[in-house]
């Protein structure tokens, strides 16, 4: 069985170097889906450069989204054929909510159709982006299972969870349910 390319899908900024997303891209060798613009997103660029991201790395790959890219991520299975072994989306940001901040809004509305693929949703009772009742419904909407991570924020840099080895464990556990 070939090794799936696991793909680092950052959102809104991208992930800086304190961020988990970072810090496995440099541990474990995973490499990042490089946008144009991490600050003005568009979403039909966002999900272009994801597509083509995939396209050049064959069929066994697995995503790992946080904030904005789960709705990237989300769009881009609604928009194309997926094939991709699974994704795993974490703190999914709710670009349904009315404090969306402007630059984000072309990503509304967040698509509730179920995904082509195995993934996992990890959510956090404190995340200021999306309340963890929102986040069950992405899951459920998704096929997703949910993973309700406790009082983590919005599970990035400020969280200060530096490698966040249980991050991984969840990433190792969709990755022996997706084969």
């Amino acid at each position: 069985m070939q090794q799936p390319t696991i793909f680092i899908v950052p959102g809104l900024g991208s992930s800086g170097p304190d961020h988990w997303q970072t810090r496995w891209e440099q541990h474990y060798g995973y490499r990042r889906v490089e946008q144009r613009n991490w600050d003005q997103p568009i979403l039909s660029e966002w999900v272009a450069a994801l597509d083509a991201a995939i396209a050049a790395a064959g069929p066994e790959v697995v995503l790992v989204g946080h904030s904005l890219a789960c709705a990237t991520i989300a769009h881009w299975a609604g928009s194309t054929s997926p094939r991709i072994t699974g994704a795993l989306l974490v703190a999914p940001a709710d670009v349904d909510r009315p404090d969306l901040p402007p630059e984000v809004a072309n990503f509304a509305p967040m698509p509730l159709t179920r995904l082509p693929f195995p993934s996992t949703v990890v959510a956090s009772t404190n995340d200021e982006y999306a309340t963890l009742a929102r986040a069950q419904q992405f899951a459920k909407a998704w096929g997703s299972r949910l993973v309700n991570v406790g009082a983590l924020g919005h599970i990035n840099s400020a969280s200060g969870l530096g490698l966040w080895p249980e991050g991984h464990a969840l990433l190792r556990e969709l990755l022996n349910t997706a084969h």
